[in-house]
């Protein structure tokens, strides 16, 4: 039930109208409810800030490949987040080409799977470079062999391994790659009604340039949603700077294997004496016998020491340790 307006109240608001204080057409349109239309075909799973969150991931995801491709290529990659949107599966599937390079990707823990579409000029590109061409794509297009899609798939396995790090603000993912289609008939992953979202990548190798776009459904991201947002991102990056790093890699350089070499002595002989050296000549060094030997780790001397013995095989004992820059 309205509000009931005193007597007084009403003599005051018609004295406003008699003023010409108020307008009583802009009095209806305050009143006016704004609908807006809702599409139930279209239900909008993803927002703006959703979209955002998964362009912040794929274009970490894109300095990745441009930085770990190259290896494989041996070409400058350059990639670059274009857009992303929210579509029905059957209008990203509708708008594929034949025959496209579609990578299904099963996105464990998540349900469900994504898929990397990657247009086939770049896929002819990559194939030209791994067979020692110049990475230029075909002027006409066609299927692609059985060898093709072997080099294909280890490529695009390889991309599949890199969004890995991207995710791990979110989540833990362990992808697995379970095939690639060139039909976009044989990758029904969902229902065609289901949105999905879609972030689009331009990929330049070279002269060739394409697109890689990435297939995201709301059935596979829907336990994660809550934290594709740009706070929860920008906290969880926070907390994983203050992890000390500095130990981590002391800890790995630590375990790398580096050659050592003692030094007896050093000679110098002519070319006709060496070609008729024999078993039992004596080569004489320019070292004494209770000379300390030079201890070299790499190409750096860092120790001497005295030569020896230890269970039946020949061993130094150090001496002295030689500091840097004496």
């Amino acid at each position: 039930m309205g509000e009931v307006l005193s007597q007084s109240e009403i003599d005051n608001l018609l004295a406003a109208l008699s003023s010409g204080e108020l307008d009583m057409d802009q009095m209806q349109e305050a009143g006016d409810k704004q609908v807006k239309d809702y599409d139930f075909k279209r239900p909008a799973k993803f927002s703006k800030e959703h979209l955002r969150t998964l362009e912040i991931i794929y274009e970490h995801y894109g300095r990745l490949i441009s930085t770990n491709l190259p290896v494989y290529l041996r070409k400058n990659i350059q990639v670059m987040v274009a857009s992303s949107e929210t579509v029905t599966f059957s209008e990203f599937t509708n708008a594929l080409s034949n025959p496209v390079i579609l990578g299904i990707v099963d996105f464990k823990p998540l349900n469900g799977n994504i898929i990397i579409e990657l247009s086939p000029n770049l896929g002819f590109a990559m194939i030209d470079r791994m067979l020692g061409g110049q990475g230029v794509p075909l002027e006409k297009s066609r299927d692609f062999s059985e060898i093709e899609m072997t080099i294909l798939q280890k490529l695009m396995v390889v991309c599949m391994q890199l969004m890995r790090e991207p995710w791990r603000n979110v989540i833990d993912i362990e992808p697995m790659m379970e095939r690639i289609e060139t039909n976009a008939q044989f990758a029904q992953v969902i229902a065609p009604s289901d949105m999905i979202a879609i972030v689009s990548m331009n990929v330049k190798i070279g002269d060739a340039e394409g697109f890689m776009n990435i297939c995201l459904p709301y059935f596979t991201l829907e336990d994660v949603m809550d934290k594709l947002n740009t706070k929860y991102w920008f906290s969880t990056m926070q907390k994983n700077d203050t992890v000390n790093y500095e130990e981590h890699i002391e800890s790995l350089i630590k375990r790398i294997d580096v050659p050592v070499k003692a030094v007896l002595g050093q000679s110098c002989v002519s070319v006709d004496d060496f070609l008729n050296l024999q078993v039992g000549d004596i080569i004489r060094l320019d070292t004494k016998v209770e000379t300390e030997l030079d201890v070299y780790v790499g190409n750096i001397k860092k120790f001497t020491a005295l030569p020896g013995s230890s269970k039946d095989n020949y061993a130094v004992r150090i001496t002295s340790v030689i500091r840097e820059g004496e």
